[in-house]
């Protein structure tokens, strides 16, 4: 496990009676999954991780293997009108004995409070098990108002469940919320940075007239300037902020931001970062970030994203068997997907499988009839010319057609 105590923080249950309130109680273990995670003395389990977990019976020793986790929370939430109770208990995995237990009974506008108090005990016990205790917190700056925050948990929870549909409808449903959340409070930096990677969704995937359209590239960046003005210490921003630099061809400003949000908080995971260095040219650096972030986060359910990208950087250095093997994984996992459609194409046409490459051909075709080559050449956002035209070459092989 290392040197550092490691904790997971399992999905909090919902008691409230209301599936539909479910957005409630994840999102509160994600905050205090985020606020924990700032605290370098610990290792503190990926979020994606802890949730394979949600609504199942578990043995908390197996599952503490499993994470390979010395220490669990686990708790509840139950809403009722304008009043909230959450539970929690830290869980000894190692031995199954429980360490602390606390009911916190509070209105709804005080759950930051909550939040608070369940950090600020937890890690007053391990503290214990650490040479230095970090004694400052460094705590997300709160929306103004409950409703602002119930509308950036809607936000997201929309969001996270668009990357897997990938509707104009999902899309839009995760926009209205997270423009609700900053209609109320126009401070909150957490919901300016999700709405501008909804932006970005729409200028990189093809959904709508937004496709390649510079306004929207445009809108992502001020709305991730946005965010980092908010709160220049919530690593989210800058890492948004980061994704959406990229595209804008600032390479460099664009890794600046990711280590920036790294330095921030030590356990931040974001596998984009891996996508700005290989487009940099960092090939070999982008595969080591991947691989780490699955160390951090082992049962991540959105790894297609994490081989697809190794399979990026693996075609980028010329291993085209690994691209392919890789690309294909990515595939399966996200059928309806351009991009890693478009990879497993010039990984095949570079392999001499060009029959194989031209059935991805028709496949980027499927999801996207109005492709080319010319325009694709707009997210081609490599800082090497040669890069970018080793790609067109396996594309030009596989038969896509060019303008």
């Amino acid at each position: 496990m290392g040197d550092r105590p490691s904790i997971a923080v399992l999905p909090f249950s919902n008691l409230s009676g209301d599936p539909q309130q479910d957005y409630l109680s994840d999102g509160i273990t994600e905050d205090i999954t985020t606020e924990l995670s700032r605290f370098s003395e610990l290792m503190v389990i990926g979020r994606n991780s802890a949730f394979q977990y949600k609504g199942k019976a578990v043995d908390l020793r197996q599952v503490g293997r499993e994470l390979d986790a010395r220490y669990l929370l686990e708790g509840s939430v139950r809403r009722s009108g304008d009043r909230i109770r959450i539970t929690a208990q830290l869980v000894d995995a190692m031995t199954g004995a429980h360490r602390w237990a606390e009911r916190y009974d509070r209105e709804l506008h005080d759950v930051f409070a909550v939040q608070d108090e369940v950090v600020r005990a937890i890690v007053a016990i391990l503290a214990a098990h650490v040479k230095r205790a970090e004694t400052e917190r460094a705590l997300l700056k709160p929306p103004a108002a409950w409703e602002a925050y119930e509308c950036y948990l809607r936000g997201a929870e929309a969001f996270f469940l668009h990357r897997s549909r990938r509707t104009k409808a999902s899309l839009y449903d995760a926009r209205r919320l997270l423009e609700q959340s900053l209609a109320i409070d126009p401070a909150y930096a957490r919901a300016a940075a999700m709405l501008s990677w909804t932006h970005l969704h729409a200028y990189f995937e093809p959904f709508d007239g937004d496709y390649l359209s510079p306004a929207a590239l445009d809108r992502a960046l001020e709305l991730a300037e946005t965010a980092v003005h908010l709160d220049a210490r919530l690593p989210q921003a800058h890492a948004q902020l980061g994704h959406v630099l990229l595209y804008k061809h600032r390479h460099d400003d664009a890794i600046a931001e990711f280590e920036q949000a790294f330095a921030l908080n030590p356990n931040f995971i974001d596998y984009r970062f891996a996508r700005v260095l290989s487009c940099a040219g960092e090939h070999a650096r982008a595969i080591e970030v991947l691989e780490a972030n699955i160390r951090l986060d082992p049962l991540e359910p959105n790894v297609y994203a994490f081989t697809g990208l190794v399979g990026q950087a693996k075609y980028m250095l010329k291993r085209y068997g690994e691209a392919v093997r890789l690309s294909r994984e990515c595939v399966s996992r996200l059928p309806n997907l351009q991009w890693p459609h478009l990879l497993l194409a010039a990984a095949y046409a570079q392999s001499g499988q060009l029959e194989e490459a031209r059935k991805e051909a028709a496949e980027v075709l499927r999801i996207n009839p109005g492709f080319t080559i010319e325009g694709w050449k707009r997210l081609a956002v490599y800082r090497e010319p040669k890069d970018v035209e080793h790609h067109i070459d396996g594309l030009r092989k596989a038969g896509l057609p060019e303008g």
